[in-house]
């Protein structure tokens, strides 16, 4: 069974996640923003050997503490997808930009790809490929829990900004539609920022991309 954990991070309240497998307790971090000790705290408090880092998108609340924190803890970093490398690449302009902490540009061990799978344990968790956002936007589907980590593709009553560098409001709005919708509306997504929901709320409700819009 896939567990997790939600960890509100950075001024920005970014949710990292901790994902873990119920029968190995092998877990992976989902976009570490910031606040180190903070995600550790929870690592520790849910008893999970982290393996890996996952990331969604390069933007400097998701992923400023990744660098760091996969030199401590010795893990490779996976996701996002190619398009995303000048955004990882300009994380030390944007900590700057927003007033985080300095933090370093990485190369991930392995660059993430629609139809793609990563592994937590005995869990497996399939990528689908979402710009939009930004161009290299990745989400990670587990069928077995019904559960998707979004980003910020889609949130509770939104959808992602798309006026930053490379932001195309089309792919994003084709992306939901096209990749999201598809895996069923009992699916709940864990957003980049503020509450879970479902996709079946968000289709009969989003002002931006329900049905009846």
């Amino acid at each position: 069974m896939l567990e997790y954990r939600i960890v509100p991070v950075t001024p920005f309240q970014q949710n990292c996640s901790i994902l873990w497998c119920s029968a190995t307790k092998r877990g992976a971090i989902v976009d570490p923003g910031g606040d180190i000790p903070r995600i550790e705290a929870a690592i520790a408090a849910a008893g999970v050997s982290p393996e890996k880092i996952l990331l969604t998108h390069g933007h400097i609340d998701h992923a400023g503490a990744t660098a760091e924190l996969s030199r401590k803890l010795d893990l490779p970093i996976e996701g996002p997808q190619l398009e995303e490398r000048f955004w990882i690449d300009a994380l030390p302009q944007q900590s700057k930009m927003f007033g985080f902490p300095a933090c370093d540009k990485f190369e991930p061990a392995r660059w993430l790809e629609n139809g793609d799978e990563v592994s937590i344990g005995n869990e497996r968790l399939a990528v689908l490929h979402c710009p939009g956002h930004t161009p290299g936007h990745v989400v990670f589907f587990s069928p077995s829990a019904r559960l998707a980590l979004v980003g910020d593709v889609l949130f509770a009553g939104s959808i992602g900004r798309t006026d930053f560098p490379r932001g195309d409001h089309a792919a994003l709005i084709d992306s939901i539609r096209t990749r999201l919708w598809p895996l069923g509306d009992d699916v709940r997504f864990i957003p980049g920022h503020g509450p879970m929901s479902s996709f079946g709320v968000e289709r009969s409700s989003n002002p931006f991309v329900g049905d009846g819009v």
